[in-house]
């Protein structure tokens, strides 16, 4: 791991939320299921205009309660997460629970990341530093690995 980057300890998704990301902060994060990189993302974009604006919550918190919501609308995570991950995996019987209702896709990749995945993340000064970041470790520099679900 590059060293001049500070990541915290891994979380699991089904422990959520978790008092120690901050409330409003720009940083990177990773995905795992157990060693193996699924996805490395950033949060913050004009987080200093979030800043002068002084809004009570925003960047990693946001993002990270997002991805562990499962919800497809609006996430670009939980849509790899459902496309590549859930859909493949899904048994003949669980097709007509969808034609039911009694089934949502939301609900199985929630599942499927609090049952498999754990994050870690790094604070960051600002969103030019997250972004670049985020490059870095979906290029392989970071992890030693490039994410499974979005590589650069």
């Amino acid at each position: 791991m590059d060293s001049n980057v500070q990541f915290s300890d891994r979380h699991k998704f089904s422990d959520w939320p978790n008092v120690t990301v901050p409330v409003l902060a720009a940083g990177v994060y990773a995905i795992w299921d157990r060693q193996a990189l699924i996805y490395c993302g950033m949060s913050g974009r004009e987080f200093e205009k979030a800043q002068s604006a002084q809004r009570k919550k925003y960047g990693l918190i946001t993002r990270l309660a997002s991805h562990a919501s499962g919800r497809l609308s609006g996430d670009q995570f939980c849509v790899y997460v459902a496309n590549r991950l859930v859909i493949p995996g899904l048994q003949a019987e669980q097709l007509n629970k969808f034609a039911s209702g009694e089934l949502t896709l939301d609900s199985l990749t929630k599942a499927y990341i609090h049952n498999r995945f754990d994050y870690q993340f790094a604070i960051v000064e600002s969103s030019k530093e997250a972004y670049e970041l985020e490059m870095r470790a979906r290029q392989g520099a970071i992890f030693g690995a490039k994410p499974l679900l979005n590589p650069a």
